[in-house]
């Protein structure tokens, strides 16, 4: 499940919420109560490190002709 980060348009008050893809933005601040909710988007969270994850990467073997 994706969390997400939201901040309070109202009081500034930021927090993460584990959510599913399907669930309804939240829009009820839990600090003031306000309904200034807004979803923070932000980098990625998958990171692909190592060679073999591009086209042009080069395969292990070598298969000269």
């Amino acid at each position: 499940m994706p969390v997400y980060q939201y901040q309070c348009k109202n009081c500034g008050f930021v927090f993460e919420e584990h959510q599913s893809f399907s669930d309804a933005p939240l829009k009820t601040c839990p600090s003031c109560g306000e309904d200034q909710l807004r979803k923070k988007y932000g980098n990625v969270g998958v990171v692909f490190k190592g060679s073999g994850f591009y086209s042009t990467d080069k395969s292990s073997g070598s298969s000269d002709s």
